[in-house]
């Protein structure tokens, strides 16, 4: 079911002096409201992203920003309506492209083939995937944990939102820690919060935002992360690798139009980006929830994709995960 939440930020002049932007924008190629394509739920903390893009992008592309939740299907539901979109500017996919790359093995038959079928304008950020326990929990580092695990065997559980990066993080640790504890999936990071709290599951892997907002209301304890080194905006928390259990799997998040789109918009939103992202408040936001700014080029960020569907290619396999 597709569930649809459009929000009309405001219109509003282009703004000079905004993120130090000049005269470049003062003729933008939009000429009615912008839609910006969000795959997962309001309240999520990728709608908090595409939110916070849509209204800093507002003031350069001159138009209002509409923000369309559109959920379901992996984001495969956002993804294929965003493909679908007239290539004109006027539809903008904000998406973990790791999610687009891993659905093209994890899917049985995926409707849409994004690296033909979107054009990427640059990326925003890089950012690690968690391992989290509820705040109370007696598991206080991931050696803990392990121990824990080990010893209540098949009676141990986690949870994760079902997909793709989250399940490899998963797969890699019981495997280099011999775990055999069971797998549950959800539908929503917010979901299993419950289950963690009462002690149903043991512990989670999450997606950085809702893991670091649940800590800092005292929820969750965050025990490590998924990138192979400490990320600039994560210092504090060390890496599976640095543990001894080997992970690494980075997070990215990039901007997408239909292929089609005229290669001076896709060069004019490219601009727009990337001057948010460099951005003092750009740089504030994404720190605050646990990523490192990552600006790539459109050609670059396509080539990165390209090389990311590949790599999953072979997660799919490690992790062993079923296709759906």
């Amino acid at each position: 079911m597709i569930s649809r939440r459009a929000f009309n930020i405001g219109a509003t002049a282009v703004s000079a002096g905004m993120f130090g932007i000049g005269k470049s924008f003062a003729q933008s190629y939009a000429t009615r409201d912008v839609h910006f394509i969000c795959a997962f739920a309001p309240g999520s903390g990728a709608d908090t992203i595409v939110r916070f893009f849509a209204e800093k992008m507002r003031p350069m592309l001159g138009r209002n920003t509409v923000v369309e939740n559109r959920t379901g299907g992996l984001g495969n539901i956002a993804t294929e309506y965003a493909a679908r979109a007239k290539p004109d500017g006027h539809t903008i996919f904000l998406m973990s492209a790791g999610v687009l790359a891993a659905n093209q093995s994890i899917l049985k038959n995926p409707t849409v083939d994004v690296a033909n079928a979107l054009q990427s304008f640059g990326t925003l950020y890089r950012a690690p995937y968690m391992i989290v326990v509820p705040a109370h929990s007696p598991y206080k580092s991931i050696a803990e944990l392990t121990a824990g695990m080990k010893q209540k065997g098949e009676k141990s559980s986690y949870g994760l939102v079902s997909g793709g990066a989250v399940k490899v993080v998963a797969a890699l640790y019981k495997r280099k820690a011999d775990l055999k504890t069971v797998e549950v999936t959800y539908r929503a990071s917010a979901e299993y919060l419950n289950d963690l709290r009462s002690g149903n599951i043991d512990f989670a892997i999450s997606e950085n935002v809702f893991a670091l907002a649940q800590e800092r209301q005292g929820r969750l304890r965050i025990l490590a992360v998924s990138t192979p080194e400490r990320l600039q905006s994560t210092p504090n928390y060390p890496t599976m690798t640095e543990l001894g259990y080997p992970v690494n799997v980075v997070g990215w998040w990039a901007g997408f139009v239909p292929a089609g789109t005229p290669r001076p918009i896709v060069d004019q939103l490219a601009k727009m980006l990337k001057d948010v992202v460099d951005s003092d408040e750009g740089k504030k936001f994404l720190n605050n929830i646990g990523t490192d700014p990552w600006t790539q080029t459109p050609d670059q960020t396509q080539a990165f994709l390209v090389q990311e569907i590949k790599d999953w290619r072979e997660y799919v396999k490690i992790a062993n995960i079923e296709q759906q």
